[in-house]
């Protein structure tokens, strides 16, 4: 089974439906305006309005106006548990990278200095 974020991550991996979100973002609109607005057929932009829809991205309303009218417009639900998701991948390496920066510096082995003759002397003799 599909996750919720698979098939957002998959919705998005679409540059036309990345352009469709973009358009979308300022204002509801029509199939048409956005097929238009991108150059796409109208059955592209079926195709990529029917992946949006099913991942939660974007829903269809009729227009108050005219009922035979579909606006689409983004779902602000799906963005916010997207942003969730990064929120939480994002907390886990600043919080190892705050980890690493608090450890103390590596000190240099000395025989990893050293030529390949001396480290066998070292190894033997020990530091002078």
């Amino acid at each position: 089974m599909e996750s919720k974020i698979d098939s957002t991550f998959a919705a998005l991996s679409d540059p036309s439906r990345r352009a469709v979100i973009e358009l979308l973002r300022q204002t509801p609109l029509r199939a048409s305006e956005i097929a238009e607005r991108l150059s796409l057929s109208r059955p592209a932009m079926s195709r990529h309005l029917r992946v949006l829809r099913q991942s939660g991205l974007v829903e269809e309303n009729e227009d108050e106006r005219d009922a035979r009218v579909r606006l689409y417009r983004l779902r602000r639900e799906r963005f916010s548990e997207l942003g969730a998701w990064i929120e939480a991948v994002e907390a886990l390496w600043v919080d190892q990278l705050s980890g690493l920066k608090a450890a103390p510096p590596a000190r240099p082995r000395p025989e990893r200095e050293m030529a390949r003759g001396q480290r066998r002397r070292f190894r033997q003799n020990g530091p002078a």
